[in-house]
């Protein structure tokens, strides 16, 4: 039995390394190309660095390919070539032989739920830091114009950025006090910088204004001047204007600079949560239905499609034993089940985003489809 564990499982390496590679070139180089006309002029080094932080996310999402094209090639040859029949007719049962396609697809599993919930995140953000800094040199120009959450309560806008000396132009910031008060600390600055989790501003002011306060002023009487200016006061309870313009403020965000970039610089914000975020989201008080319901759909995106690298390695065998024939039948084969699969997975998303009180079934629909047709294929295999 070991032997032939040995041996099937060699007949699976190959092909799973091989299309794990391939597609992982292919993404890479698409990436590539469709930023290759902003990228003029960028050392070779950093272009590398940047395909390379992508590397995380994308073996998430070409695994399955993988996986795939491992089972269907490796028992689509061996059925072939009568070496399962060979075996089987030694008392040998078919699933026996595919345990190590198993083992293998698990091992991928784990592997990429690592990336999704761990890895790919963190490398996410990075990638869209350096992509915007140093490839582009771009940095937040991006945000202007734009009304940015920058967590920790804080909203920051900006009229202005200079990308030569990565200053902020015209800056406002806004803090909302959690009270449901209708009172606000309002900040501005001629000019600031934004590195790592902290905003230093210059040329500042600081409001904290009471609108609930300033509602009332009307009912202030006219010929109540001493009225008036304890109500004004009321509506301003702490202004600070230094006496330097020189002097700095700094104010400490929730999100770095990198994760505000990874956030709002491009049209799609980058898949920036990890499993701390996404507990965090689903577990901490106060926090907004809109948002535990997003991370629930995330957490079971994130894991649906590592787990869709077993629930295709069962699936893919009966097409490999029906019609793996030649290794070039074997590929197509391997193609249109990845296809069909992931279509069905966004199909599935699109059903969770409809569904919000039960967003796991669409997450796992793909799963759980393929997973059926897997087994009715095998019995009648």
């Amino acid at each position: 039995m070991t032997r032939l564990t040995r041996a099937v499982t060699a007949e699976l390496i190959p092909p799973l390394l091989a299309g794990t590679l391939l597609f992982t070139a292919v993404l890479s180089f698409g990436y590539f190309f469709i930023s290759s006309q902003w990228l003029t002029g960028v050392p070779v080094g950093l272009i590398g660095q940047w395909i390379g932080l992508q590397v995380p996310d994308t073996l998430v999402k070409v695994f399955p390919m993988g996986v795939v094209l491992m089972t269907v090639v490796a028992f689509g040859r061996m059925s072939t070539e009568r070496e399962l029949v060979a075996v089987q007719s030694g008392g040998i049962s078919l699933g026996r032989v595919a345990r190590p396609a198993w083992v293998v697809a698990a091992l991928v599993t784990a592997l990429a739920v690592w990336l999704s919930l761990w890895v790919a995140p963190r490398a996410n953000v990075e990638t869209r830091g350096l992509y915007w800094d140093a490839l582009t040199g771009a940095g937040l120009s991006q945000l202007v114009g734009k009304t940015v959450d920058l967590g920790a309560g804080l909203t920051l806008s900006l009229a202005g950025y200079d990308t030569a000396s990565r200053e902020l132009r015209g800056v406002r910031v806004e803090k909302w006090l959690p009270d449901g008060q209708r009172r606000a600390t309002l900040i501005f600055a001629d000019v600031g910088t934004f590195e790592n989790n902290v905003l230093s501003l210059r040329g500042y002011s600081v409001y904290t204004v009471d609108y609930a306060a300033a509602a009332q002023l009307s009912a202030v009487p006219e010929n109540d001047p001493a009225a008036f200016r304890a109500a004004v006061q009321n509506v301003f309870p702490s202004v600070v204007i230094p006496e330097k313009t020189s002097d700095t403020l700094n104010v400490d965000t929730g999100l770095s600079r990198k994760q505000t970039l990874a956030t709002y610089a491009d049209a799609i914000g980058a898949d920036a949560q990890g499993w701390p975020e996404l507990i965090t989201s689903l577990t901490a008080p106060g926090m907004k239905p809109a948002e535990r319901q997003a991370a629930r759909l995330n957490l079971n995106r994130k894991l649906a499609l590592p787990f869709g690298n077993l629930v295709l390695a069962l699936a893919a065998l009966p097409f490999a034993l029906r019609f793996g024939r030649t290794l070039g039948v074997s590929l197509g084969i391997a193609l249109l089940i990845a296809v069909a699969y992931y279509l069905l997975f966004f199909v599935g998303l699109t059903v969770a985003a409809a569904m919000p009180a039960l967003p796991e079934l669409g997450a796992w629909l793909a799963n759980i489809v393929f997973a059926g047709a897997g087994l009715w294929l095998l019995r009648r295999t």
